[in-house]
Parts: C-alpha cells; structure tokens; sequence
C-alpha cells in the first residue's frame, strides 16, 4: 500500500555531481571543457538561488570528488574493481591514471573546493557511487558494487558526512542491488518514472528511438504527469521516483523554452493538488554553459514552487526527507 510522503505534498530536487567522472566514457574534456569549468560558477549560484527560495536539494556526489588530491583520491580505491565486459567503461584503467595531482591543475577531475561549498550548506550530500559506477552494464557484480558503496561511505565519513540517498549513474537502477544498499545504510534511492521510455537499460540499449521519445517527452506530456506517492513499506530502501529531468537551456531548442517549463509547472502543480512529490533532477555541467538561461529557468520554477507553497502548502524536501525514514 502506497503512503504519502505528507498530506500537502513535496517538491524534491537531487543533482548529480560527476565533473568529468560522469561523461568521460561519452565525450571528450576537450570539447565539453567549458560545461565542465562553468560549473566553478553554477554550484555557488546554485547555493544562491536555493537559499533565496528556501529550497534544500540532494546532491548525489561522486566519491572520487570528496578527495582532497591524487593522492587522498588513490588512498581510497577499492581493491575490488568492476569487471565489466566491454572495457569502455572501465575508469580505474582509461581514466583515472590521466588525472592531476589537485584542483588548481586539473579541475575537471577535482572539486573540492566545491564539495566544501556543499558540505558547508543545508543541503544533503548523497552518493552518486564511488566511481560513476554502472550497474546494469555486463560483467560487474554485486560484490564489485558492495566494493564501490564502501569506497564511497569510507571517504564521505572521513569528511564527516553520512550518506542515506543514491542516484545511480545514468539511471541503471538495479533492483537486484538493493539489499547491498540496505546492507551498507543507504536508505532511499532516486527511482526511474514509471513509463517504459525511461525503463532502466544498459548503454547499448538506449537507442536513438527512445532518446527521441524523451526529448519530445521534454516539451508534450509523452509519459503523462510523473508525480508520485512515495511507499514506505519496503523492507529494503525507499524509492523516490524521478519526476522530471531539467534539460538545459540549448540554442537549437529555445523556441520551444516556454513549452519546457509550462510542461514541469503542470506537473509540479499536478502534485501540490494530488498530496503527491515531484522530483527534478539534473546535473550542475549541464548549467555550465548559457548560466543565465538556466539559472532564469530555474527561477521561474522555484517561483512557481513558492506560489504551490502557499497555496496548497506545497512544501520542499530533500531524498532522505522525502523518504522518512
């Protein structure tokens, strides 16, 4: 039996924070260089424009971000490394031996400057796993993930953080991982929406049909209204769906901005009048370009939030709130 999260509703947002560890297996640091340098800017005006609404977020941080430099960073790899099948994806051999040795010389692998930002903010710091890890791609195994959840809690407990919340890269939620989750004090999770383009998939399985779907999705009500109520009677942790990611603001697309965000109020309101919680979602790189389009975007969504808040007592928490446990 489905349990709502309180009688008024919730506005929940989580942000994966990857730097380069989350797109270097798709891209290059040459040409995403500048999402990745903005975001030196976004996290702060982020913090901003979060505590002039009052808002606190989830910040799904990768591990290898909680380390000082080089040599904190290779002090807490794990010895037991994912196995996948096809070795693309494999960090620890393609890129970790690239990195620099601090912030100041390599900040596309580095953050702590902005990991203390957050750690010195309201908001919750959840993981994003130890080192982007894919849960659904061939060849890893439970126990390799157990290896890479250890990792991470061992190095966000050395800074003093305790994590309950997961977003799992790319998506890959595996439900077969949810007991190594439970076994290691991760208490919540930031599930997928329930319609099948947003399935769960490995890589390979993520086609150009469905990446159309999710952008026209991104505009028109593809999947319908992706608000939730949130169950609390599992013996294992608590899901808090997806609702909607916030795509960036992209030249290509702005004619159709307005439809973008009417889209996200709709649903938004759609949960403040249901007693139900809507989740957006995104990551701080994909602000990192074109800044003052997005934070405007967001602005006007948070304004949106305010008037839900008073009208309906719409309220913001973060995972691990939205969870109650």
């Amino acid at each position: 039996m489905g349990q709502k999260t309180n009688d008024k509703g919730a506005f929940v947002i989580s942000l994966d924070f990857e730097l380069l560890w989350g797109v270097w297996d798709v891209t290059t640091k040459e040409k995403y260089c500048n999402h990745l340098l903005g975001v030196q800017q976004v996290i702060p005006g982020l913090l901003d424009l979060f505590r002039q609404y009052d808002i606190k977020a989830t910040f799904a941080t990768v591990g290898f971000l909680f380390a000082r430099d080089k040599t904190e960073l290779l002090s807490y790899l794990p010895g037991t490394q994912p196995g996948y099948s096809n070795d693309r994806f494999d960090v620890y051999k393609h890129e970790v031996p690239k990195i620099g040795e601090t912030e100041k010389d390599d900040p596309f692998h580095f953050g702590y400057s902005l990991f203390e930002m957050l750690r010195n903010s309201p908001h919750e710091i959840g993981t994003h796993t130890f080192c982007h890890y894919y849960c659904l791609e061939e060849g890893q195994t439970a126990a390799e993930f157990d290896a890479d959840i250890k990792a991470a809690i061992r190095i966000a407990e050395a800074k003093g953080i305790r994590m309950n919340s997961i977003v799992f890269p790319r998506n890959q939620v595996n439900e077969e991982y949810l007991e190594v989750l439970k076994a290691n004090g991760i208490t919540c999770y930031r599930g997928n929406p329930t319609s099948w383009i947003y399935k769960p998939r490995k890589f390979s399985a993520e086609v150009p049909f469905i990446r159309i779907c999710r952008l026209l999705d991104t505009y028109f009500p593809i999947s319908g209204y992706n608000t939730h109520r949130i169950n609390r009677e599992t013996s294992g942790p608590v899901n808090i769906p997806a609702g909607h990611f916030l795509k960036p603001y992209d030249t290509r697309f702005a004619w159709l901005e307005k439809l973008k965000l009417r889209r996200i109020r709709n649903e938004m309101t759609k949960a403040a009048q249901r007693g139900e919680v809507y989740h957006l979602w995104w990551h701080p790189h994909n602000f990192g370009i074109h800044i003052r389009e997005n934070m405007d975007n967001l602005t006007e969504l948070l304004e949106h939030y305010r008037k839900l808040n008073k009208q309906y007592g719409f309220r913001n928490q973060t995972m691990q709130e939205a969870a109650g446990v």
